[in-house]
């Protein structure tokens, strides 16, 4: 199975009812208004859409809604992110079954793995599901950095198909772009996709794009067509609307439920989703809080 990824590709938030259940009418809206910016794949299951925090149940019914909506529009990619590679696996066949088109995959965690264990991870996850695997790299969540070495034996033995690089850490990505020859990495970075675009990215991936997807596609389109001036300016606005993750009240909530928030925050703002709640245990924003995205919101055309 061939699987093109490029051009954007959010992270999907998982919007949840009162109940904490799973939203779906919420998701499909957000889904539809993703679609109708000219998405070119949408990404359920990675870090803004809550992964650590749901249960098995609530995944499948987020990613079951997400493929019947999509309906075949453009992939959908669907996380596997667990500590070890049977989990894993298990986690991958699920989202297989319920109609994913590839398989995003962290190295493993809380384990410490060493280079050859987190190769040997993507091998067996590989031979395990009949779905391409996009290597994700979150070190800032998982502890584990793929490094080039790592990235370069993933490209060549095919175990992986893409790279989702989400490490910040922009002349790392620069040299896999270099050593890999074409292997298509992705840029997680909000406020850096312009940059990464010019270094080669073949697309973006950013958890902003839930808020407001119609501008990546612009920085998108303009930096692919060569349009720096166009693409900077595009990158300048995302860049101020990206502040919302900072209003929160740091010694009061987590960076986590502060990002999270703000994204959900924005969208129910901007009628796309029902109830901007983050699964428990991130702390909810307050009103004050809500009221400073609603003025930046404004302030980028989006009020």
């Amino acid at each position: 199975m061939t699987l093109d990824l490029h051009g954007v590709i959010p992270p999907l938030v998982t919007p949840i009812d009162a109940d904490g259940e799973v939203d779906r009418r919420s998701l499909e809206r957000l889904i539809s208004f993703q679609l109708d910016a000219g998405v070119h794949g949408v990404f359920l299951g990675g870090s803004t859409g809550e992964i650590a925090l749901l249960d098995g149940a609530r995944q499948a019914v987020a990613l079951e809604t997400a493929v019947g909506t999509v309906a075949g529009a453009v992939p959908v990619l669907a996380g596997a992110v667990e500590t070890g590679t049977l989990r894993v696996i298990e986690r991958a066949r699920q989202a297989a079954a319920l109609g994913a088109d590839g398989i995003v995959v962290t190295p493993p965690f809380y384990v410490k793995p060493n280079a050859a264990e987190v190769v040997e991870h993507y091998r067996l996850v590989h031979a395990a599901v009949d779905r391409p695997v996009i290597a994700y790299d979150i070190p800032s969540a998982v502890g584990t950095r793929l490094t080039p070495d790592i990235v370069v034996e993933l490209a060549e033995s095919k175990f992986a198909v893409a790279l989702k690089d989400s490490s910040g850490d922009l002349a790392t990505f620069r040299e896999i772009l270099r050593r890999t020859n074409g292997f298509p990495a992705l840029t997680g970075s909000e406020v850096l996709a312009d940059t990464a675009i010019g270094l080669g990215a073949a697309g973006l991936v950013p958890g902003l794009g839930n808020v407001d997807p119609h501008g990546y596609v612009r920085l998108f389109t303009a930096a692919r067509d060569g349009d720096r001036e166009r693409a900077s300016a595009e990158q300048d606005r995302l860049a101020r609307l990206f502040e919302i993750i900072s209003v929160a009240d740091r010694g009061r909530i987590g960076f986590t439920a502060g990002a999270l928030g703000s994204f959900k925050a924005a969208l129910a703002l901007r009628g796309v989703i029902a109830n901007p709640a983050t699964n428990p245990p991130l702390s909810p924003l307050r009103e004050g809080e809500v009221g400073a995205i609603r003025d930046i919101l404004t302030e980028v055309g989006l009020g």
